[in-house]
């Protein structure tokens, strides 16, 4: 049985789309199905349920993807191994990222490491963080990047960085020429945030909630650059990580107050699943990664497995050492050399 017949039935499974998966394979939509067919004849079983729309598998259909899964992602990752025994890096990572993460941090990453391995691939995917955590569990991104990471049986957590967050607003708005303001301030005003679905909203609101203060939440969007231009244009004020608006600060588009008496971060993280077998590019990209574990307010991430991400201050920040022995350690368990 051909181990390309296997990779195209991960890909049409994991893509739920035939056409998809043919475009990812270099074949055409009627070759890719031939494909599938011939293996359920060689197997004697129907492995995808096309009688419903969208297709679904059937109980021998997912046993199997689950197995086959493990098995091309253990040959691509050989084959990489093999090829670039004495050479330099040469493969594809593909990484996923939440817009925020991926804007503010990723063009620089990619451009560093391209210089460094001019042969190899860096492909990015910028999507909502459900759909980043669902690309990583089912190996269509090597690694993703998010905030407020959450691990689970299925995917590991290694803390990245912590952003710190301040009032954003227009350069127009009362408060832009403070130079800090209180909690009590922030009482009653109308405020642009994020869609009450995304947790970086939820931890806000529980922020707030915490020091007795109610806002009028006149917009939200589950877009940051839409919200930045609705904050630009003195709609309401918003409460942003400050690396995400560095931009539109040095331009003078947008202000940032502190404000006093109410820390808050957004902590972001690299995940990975359980499990998984990097190949060379990919080690070699999370490894670009690792070492500026370095949060922003001067602490330093810290790598778990598991942990309960807060909305404010957090737990201490370890040493660099820590940090980086952690990280290390981490790599280690999730790459094989």
């Amino acid at each position: 049985m051909h181990v390309k017949a296997l990779k195209v039935f991960c890909d049409v499974v994991s893509r739920r789309s035939f056409s998809r998966a043919a475009d990812e394979n270099g074949m055409t939509q009627s070759g890719a199905s031939q494909l599938i067919h011939h293996l359920e004849d060689e197997l004697g079983v129907k492995l995808i349920d096309r009688s419903k729309r969208p297709f679904v598998l059937t109980p021998e259909g997912e046993v199997y993807y689950d197995g086959c899964r493990k098995l091309v992602q253990r040959m691509t990752t050989l084959e990489e191994e093999v090829k670039t025994l004495h050479q330099d890096v040469s493969g594809r990572v593909n990484v996923a990222s939440i817009y925020s993460v991926g804007l503010s941090y990723m063009n620089s990453f990619v451009r560093e490491f391209r210089r460094g391995h001019p042969r190899a691939t860096v492909r990015m995917q910028y999507q909502h963080p459900n759909r980043v955590y669902e690309l990583v569990r089912t190996d269509q991104a090597d690694i993703g990047l998010v905030s407020y990471p959450r691990a689970s049986r299925s995917v590991k957590v290694i803390e990245w960085r912590r952003e710190p967050m301040m009032l954003v607003c227009s350069p127009d708005h009362p408060l832009a020429v403070r130079s800090s303001v209180t909690p009590d301030e922030l009482d009653g005003l109308e405020m642009i945030g994020f869609d009450d679905d995304l947790t970086i909203r939820q931890q806000i609101d529980r922020a707030l909630s915490a020091q007795g203060i109610e806002v009028e939440v006149v917009m939200d969007f589950d877009n940051i650059e839409t919200l930045k231009s609705a904050v630009q244009i003195n709609s309401g004020v918003s409460l942003l990580p400050v690396p995400t608006v560095e931009r539109e600060l040095s331009a003078g588009t947008l202000v940032a107050v502190p404000i006093s008496g109410m820390e808050l971060f957004r902590p972001l993280g690299i995940i990975l699943r359980r499990g998984a077998e990097l190949g060379k590019t990919a080690r070699r990209f999370l490894q670009l990664l690792i070492p500026q574990s370095s949060s922003p307010d001067g602490g330093e991430a810290n790598d778990k497995h598991s942990h309960d991400t807060a909305d404010s201050g957090g737990a201490p920040a370890s040493t660099a050492t820590d940090a980086a022995e952690n990280a290390r350690r981490d790599l280690v368990g999730t790459t094989r050399d």
